[in-house]
């Protein structure tokens, strides 16, 4: 597989098709032409589709005065993502402390070098967003707060020189200490989300949910069959009206009897124990076993 065509700072993947044209008594004609190369990635896969989740909490310490916590979770969708898009972000912050902190989310493009057994890496800013400044004591929450991904160049994780990766890191901005950050690992792909696709994220997304608050997901049990069941005054009524009926003789009021009477029974009590055992007596050493009356066993 080619790696996808790449503009980086300490580095590059570029790809071209040259041609020559060899006359006789002149001089070649040369001529170069640049082309752009994509390594498809398809986000339609369980991997890329699956939510991507975190907690975490910091303690803020000014040499023997302890504040309270401060705690940040966030969750998203799904780990795959196209240009264009925009990623639903869900958090939850909450302010124990005595300052006055703002919660943060940003996209982050880590682009990663090797040559000659040496690696360098940058990190550069894509896109970011601010929430409000939050008080002591105070809480905030995000439901779907989006964060728009401009036009970037797809990920690259299959390269031996090179690597382009993506990071989405939602933090708390402390103000005269170190940020509370969570980082949740983000692939940037060529292939768009499918309509089914979608539909299967958001009921792996409510799945999540239904679990991660504590509820059931066991189905209810069936209604009892007896609560279904017609009653015996309403059974006998049937009866009546059949008999009563202007049939064209006796055997038709007959069956129509029958057949309304076992209509409405219930169905017989199921057992593991055969009423009928294949062996009924034993004569010395023979067995008197009852007629097959299913050919087909």
């Amino acid at each position: 597989a080619l790696a996808t065509s790449f503009e980086g700072k300490h580095g590059s993947v570029r790809y071209w098709v040259k041609a020559e044209l060899h006359r006789p008594w002149l001089l070649p004609v040369k001529i170069k032409k640049e082309f752009i190369v994509f390594e498809h990635i398809d986000i339609n896969t369980p991997l890329l589709l699956a939510p991507q989740a975190g907690t975490k909490e910091k303690t803020l310490c000014c040499w023997f005065c302890a504040s309270g916590p401060i705690s940040l979770s966030a969750k998203i969708e799904r780990k795959g993502y196209t240009p264009g898009e925009s990623i639903q972000i869900f958090a939850e912050v909450e302010n124990c402390s005595s300052r006055v902190v703002v919660p943060k989310a940003a996209l982050y493009q880590t682009q990663t070098f090797f040559a000659k057994g040496k690696g360098r890496q940058i990190q550069q800013l894509v896109s970011n967003l601010r929430g409000e400044p939050l008080q002591q004591g105070k809480s905030q929450s995000w439901e779907g707060k989006m964060l728009k991904i401009p036009p970037v160049s797809p990920s690259i994780l299959d390269c031996p020189i090179i690597r382009v990766e993506y990071a989405l890191m939602v933090y708390v901005d402390i103000p005269g200490g170190l940020n509370l950050s969570l980082s949740l690992p983000l692939v940037i792909g060529t292939i768009p989300l499918h309509a089914c696709a979608t539909r299967t994220s958001s009921i792996s997304s409510n799945c999540s949910s239904v679990s991660w608050m504590g509820l059931s997901e066991r189905p209810e049990a069936p209604p009892n069959y007896s609560d279904l069941a017609i009653s015996e005054a309403h059974r006998r009524n049937c009866l009546q009206g059949c008999d009563r009926s202007d049939g064209e003789g006796e055997d038709q009021g007959s069956v129509l009897t029958y057949i309304t009477e076992f209509r409405y029974l219930p169905p017989p009590l199921y057992s593991e124990v055969d009423p009928y055992p294949d062996t009924v007596e034993v004569c010395g050493s023979a067995d008197v076993r009852r007629p097959d009356m299913c050919p087909s066993r």
